[in-house]
């Protein structure tokens, strides 16, 4: 069996693949949400418990997983770092995919940095109101930020229950979040930059398929400061970039 930890688009899209292939597949979600978009299959396995270390030991060794596939969002660093491990420690292939950088334009207001805490510092430096278009994650650190200077977070996430607990508690105001599921033309983002009356917006490097260079054009168009940021920097094995890479592959561990 396959185990391919997944929640994204494109993650779902390499189940499928490896599906059509006849391969027994168990995928790992970690919302209600992400299990819904899963395809009904009979060779389809969900598990919707997150895992730790230990958990996923005892899920691959009880599935007798023979090939696991990273296909978790590249900023979900801690997920892959906990998979190379294990798979390591129980002799299990290990194959990454991960969808391309988007390459960043010669843009003076661009700047570059490694962590949220480097991001919600520089943010409200540049601005007063602060448009985020990295969802949920880490949202208490941009809101604190805001509030020893004084500045307005909008917080764009997806519209599901948690993230708006998220809002609710990092106090987000409901007229400063913007709950809609992306990725989202470079149209609407100009508009809703205009809307919020947004002086910098803060994004990730989270590809074409995340909408990245949408956000990056819509922003320079309006002449307004982005934050970015840059994607983590993990020594993965088998690292590759489209499907078909995956499948052969697994392919050749499966002989």
């Amino acid at each position: 069996m396959i185990f391919t930890a997944s929640g994204t688009q494109d993650g779902r899209g390499l189940i499928e693949c490896l599906l059509q292939e006849n391969y027994k597949v168990m995928a790992s979600v970690v919302t209600d949400y992400g299990k819904n978009l899963l395809p009904q299959h009979e060779n389809l396995t969900v598990n919707d418990h997150k895992l730790d270390a230990a958990a996923m030991r005892r899920c691959l060794e009880e599935n007798k997983i023979t090939v696991f596939v990273d296909a978790t969002h590249p900023y979900a660093v801690n997920v892959s770092q906990t998979a190379m491990q294990v798979c390591n420690e129980l002799s299990i292939p290990y194959i990454r995919y991960e969808r391309k950088v988007t390459p960043l334009p010669d843009y003076a207001k661009l700047y570059l940095v490694k962590t949220y805490e480097e991001a919600a510092a520089l943010s409200v430096q540049l601005g007063k109101n602060i448009f985020l278009t990295t969802g949920s994650n880490r949202l208490e650190l941009f809101a604190d930020e805001a509030k020893k200077k004084n500045c307005r977070i909008v917080a764009r996430i997806l519209p599901a229950v948690a993230s708006l607990e998220i809002c609710a508690k990092a106090g987000i105001l409901p007229r400063d979040i913007v709950a809609l599921q992306g990725p989202f033309s470079e149209e609407l983002n100009m508009a809703l930059y205009a809307k919020y009356k947004a002086d910098v917006v803060v994004m990730k490097n989270s590809g074409t398929l995340g909408g990245t260079e949408m956000k990056l054009t819509a922003a320079i168009k309006m002449n307004l400061p982005i934050v970015l940021i840059d994607r983590p920097r993990i020594d993965y094995v088998n690292m590759v970039h489209d499907y078909k890479s995956v499948i052969d592959l697994v392919r050749q561990y499966e002989k």
